[in-house]
C-alpha cells in the first residue's frame, strides 16, 4: 500500500461556495443536483488486497454533473464502492476514503485499508466508501494520448542542471500539454478539479441517504479532503487528513517543495546504509550522502540498464516514502554502484498520468514562461541539491489551456471544529512544511498530531501506536486532542512493504 501511495503522488518513470467566503466560488453546491441512490452489486474486478474483507467489497455507479454550474446538463460516471459494517448496532455513519493522487484508482481502497490493518471499531462504526475520482479508472476516464515513451517519462521532469535544460525539456512540457487540449477527452479538461471532485463526493454523500460524511484521506486526498469541508462544512462530520498537502494542494509550490521532502527523509535512509556496511556505500552517513551525488553525477553520464540520473534521483525518493523500502533501496544503489541494471519496473497506466495532469494543471495556474522555471531550478539545485533540479524544471502545466472556470478553493477557518491532521515529521512527498501551512490556514477547525518518523502516511499503515490510537478514537467516539500533539518516535521494528 505504500508503493501504492508513493507512486500515487510522485509516479516517476521508475516505477464551489456552500459557504459565504469559501473563496469566490460561481458554481453552486451539489444541493441543487439530486443524484439517484446507489444500486450495490459484486465489483467487476478483484481487489488488489488479499485479506478476507475484499470479497465484501461492493460497487455501484454514480451518474453526477460534468459542470456543477448546468446540473441537468451533461452528465459522467463515478464508480463507488462500499465495504459495509459489520455490525449495524454500531454503525454510525459512512467514512469517504482517498488515497491519494492526483490520479489514482480508490474503489479498492476499502478494502486494503481493511487488510492494512484498519481497526475493527472503526470498520463497525462506518460503511467504508471507496471511488474513482472523476476522470480516474472506472469513472469516466481521461486521456492524453500518451505514447508508451510518454508514459516510461513519467510526470517527473529530468534534473536541469543549467538554465539550457529548463529550455530543453519545455518543448517536450508543450507537446504534453497540447496532447491533453486536444484528446478525446479534452471536453473534461476544465472540469477535472479537485473542487468538482469533492462535489462529486457531495453527491455520493446525497445518494447514500447519510446527512453527513466522515473522511478519511492521504496524501493528495488530504486536500481534496481539505476542499471538501471548505466547500460542504456543515455536511462534514469527522475528517482526518494524512500526510498533508500545503493549502494550495498540488501547485507549484507543493511540486517545488518535494526537494525540501527528499533532504528531510534522506538522513533515515543514509544512517541505515551506513550501520549497514555490507551495502559498500559508506560507514557514515556523510559518505553515503557524497555516494548520492556521485552516483547521480556518474549516472547523468552514463546510465546503467537504462537508469539516468534523474531516474536514479526518482527511485531514491520513491523508496524514501516506506521505511520496508530502505533496505530494497540500498541494494538498489548497490546494483547500480556496481553497473548492474535494475529489473524493469511495470509501466504507468497512461490513465493515472492524464488524470494526474489534467487535476495538477487544472487546479490552479502556474507560470507560463521558461525564465521563471529556469530562475526556480537554479534556486532549487542550491536549496535542495538532491531532487531541486527536478522539481524546479518546467511541467506541462506551464503551457495549459486557460480555461479554468473558477479559481482555487481557499482554505481557511470557517466551519466547525471537526478536522483532525496526521503528520509525519519527515515525509518526503508531503513535507511537514507544507502541513504546517494547511495547519496555519485551517486556525481553529483543525487540530493536528505529528509522528517522529520517516514516511509517507500514518495511518493505519504507519507503526506509532499514539499517532494511530489518536485517529482510532476520534472516528469512534470523536475524541480529538485539545491541542496539537506531538507523538514521540516508537521503537523501530522490522517492517515489510505493504503489498
Amino acid at each position: 500500500m505504500r508503493k501504492t501511495l508513493s507512486l500515487a503522488l510522485v509516479a516517476t518513470a521508475v516505477a464551489a461556495a456552500a459557504i459565504s467566503g469559501a473563496s469566490a466560488m460561481a458554481t453552486p453546491d451539489t444541493g441543487t443536483a439530486t443524484p439517484d441512490s446507489l444500486r450495490w452489486g459484486p465489483c467487476p474486478h478483484k481487489a488488489e488486497s488479499q485479506n478476507a474483507d475484499a470479497p465484501r467489497l461492493e460497487c455501484a455507479t454514480l451518474d453526477v454533473p460534468l459542470d456543477y454550474r448546468k446540473p441537468d446538463g451533461r452528465q459522467i460516471e463515478i464508480a463507488v464502492s462500499r465495504l459495509a459494517s459489520k455490525d449495524p448496532s454500531k454503525r454510525r455513519g459512512v467514512l469517504l476514503t482517498n488515497p491519494g493522487g492526483p490520479g489514482g484508482s480508490g474503489v479498492d481502497y476499502p478494502a486494503l485499508l481493511a487488510g492494512a490493518g484498519l481497526p475493527k471499531d472503526v470498520l463497525d462504526s462506518y460503511d467504508v466508501i471507496g471511488f474513482d475520482p472523476r476522470g480516474v479508472g472506472r469513472s469516466t476516464p481521461v486521456t492524453c494520448d500518451l505514447t508508451p515513451q510518454q508514459q516510461a517519462r513519467g510526470n517527473f521532469p529530468p534534473y536541469a542542471h543549467t538554465a539550457a535544460d529548463v529550455a530543453k525539456e519545455a518543448p517536450y512540457a508543450r507537446t504534453i500539454a497540447e496532447q491533453c487540449a486536444t484528446s478525446r477527452t479534452a471536453w473534461m479538461l476544465p472540469y477535472t478539479t479537485t473542487a468538482n471532485t469533492a462535489r462529486d463526493m457531495d453527491q455520493i454523500r446525497a445518494a447514500l441517504g447519510e446527512p453527513k460524511a466522515s473522511f478519511l484521506g492521504a496524501s493528495y486526498g488530504s486536500y481534496l479532503g481539505a476542499v471538501y469541508t471548505t466547500l460542504f462544512p456543515e455536511r462534514s462530520d469527522r475528517i482526518v487528513l494524512d500526510s498533508n498537502m500545503g493549502p494550495g494542494g498540488y501547485d507549484l509550490e507543493n511540486f517545488r517543495l518535494l526537494g525540501r521532502g527528499m533532504e528531510d527523509r534522506f538522513p533515515d535512509f543514509a544512517a541505515h546504509a551506513a550501520a549497514h556496511p555490507e551495502y559498500g556505500l559508506g560507514t557514515t552517513p556523510k559518505q553515503v550522502t557524497a555516494k548520492f551525488f556521485e552516483l547521480a553525477k556518474r549516472l547523468d553520464a552514463e546510465p546503467v540498464g537504462g537508469i539516468d540520473g534523474t531516474l536514479f534521483r526518482g527511485v531514491t525518493f520513491d523508496r524514501l516514502y516506506a521505511e520496508g523500502l530502505i533496505p530494497q533501496l540500498a541494494k538498489e544503489w548497490q546494483a547500480l554502484d556496481q553497473g548492474k541494471p535494475l529489473p524493469t519496473p511495470p509501466p504507468i497506466s497512461e490513465n493515472f498520468l492524464a488524470s494526474h495532469f489534467y487535476v495538477t494543471c487544472g487546479d490552479s495556474p502556474w507560470p507560463g514562461k521558461v525564465r521563471d522555471y529556469q530562475r526556480n531550478a537554479a534556486i532549487d539545485r542550491l536549496k535542495y541539491p538532491m531532487l531541486g533540479g527536478t522539481t524546479g524544471n518546467i511541467k506541462p502545466c506551464a503551457y495549459w489551456p486557460d480555461n479554468r472556470v473558477e479559481p482555487p478553493v481557499q482554505i481557511g477557518d470557517r466551519g466547525p471544529s471537526n478536522v483532525l491532521m496526521m503528520q509525519n515529521e519527515r515525509d518526503p512527498g508531503t513535507p511537514l512544511v507544507g502541513a504546517m501551512q494547511l495547519r496555519r490556514a485551517f486556525g481553529d477547525r483543525a487540530t493536528m498530531v505529528t509522528a517522529d518518523q520517516g514516511g509517507h502516511g500514518v495511518y493505519p499503515f504507519g507503526r506509532n501506536t499514539c499517532a494511530n490510537n489518536t485517529v482510532t478514537a476520534f472516528l469512534t467516539n470523536g475524541q480529538r486532542p485539545a491541542k496539537d500533539l506531538a507523538c514521540a518516535a516508537q521503537p523501530n521494528k522490522s517492517v515489510e512493504p505493504n503489498k
